[in-house]
């Protein structure tokens, strides 16, 4: 009919059936999709089923725009949207911050500390990593791939860089002594 400045979408919330519609009509078309898995849940729930869909069709290279659909603030739905794209390394900027899972060695409040760091973090315009480890021992090695980290001990912790350790700070100084990197990295842009 001569109409041609659309974009199509087809979604479902079944995620491996989206992922199959994706497939078969990136071969038979040439205009843009737009992708999300639709009604996919809660702000938990919608979030790791549309990363798992999302993932396994913007990886093929199929799809132009992007929508995560969850139950929830609309703001998640950005927050989630940007996650999924850096991870599959379509999006740049921002910090990354990188924790490990507890363990038996860990030796500081590492949950809180964890959250605590994503908030510091958001004012930043740098895109670089962050490491929030639970112990001193495996921190900076672990996370050597880091620009910056923090790791735990008992009481105190180490600030490292790029895998070799900065300072020992006590622990209620990791924050502030990782905002100061962070202070002077920013600076540096």
């Amino acid at each position: 009919m001569g109409y041609d400045n659309l974009v199509i979408s087809i979604k479902s919330s079944d995620v491996m059936m989206c992922v199959r519609a994706h497939e078969l009509i990136a071969e038979r078309t040439r205009y843009p999709l737009h992708v999300g898995i639709t009604e996919s849940g809660s702000v938990l729930r919608g979030s790791i089923k549309s990363a798992v869909g999302l993932g396994l069709i913007l990886h093929q290279g199929i799809g132009d725009t992007v929508r995560v659909s969850l139950t929830g603030h609309p703001v998640e739905e950005i927050h989630s949207a940007k996650l999924i794209l850096k991870t599959l390394g379509l999006r740049r900027g921002g910090i990354e911050v990188v924790s490990c899972p507890t363990c038996g060695r860990t030796r500081i409040d590492l949950i809180p500390l964890a959250h605590q760091v994503e908030e510091l973090v958001k004012s930043y315009p740098l895109d670089i990593r962050v490491a929030v480890m639970g112990c001193a021992v495996n921190g900076p090695g672990e996370a050597r791939e880091a620009d910056l980290g923090i790791a735990g001990g008992n009481g105190e912790g180490i600030l490292f860089k790029k895998g070799e350790i900065l300072r020992k700070v006590p622990e209620e100084a990791l924050l502030s002594e990782l905002k100061k990197e962070l202070d002077e990295l920013a600076g540096q842009e």
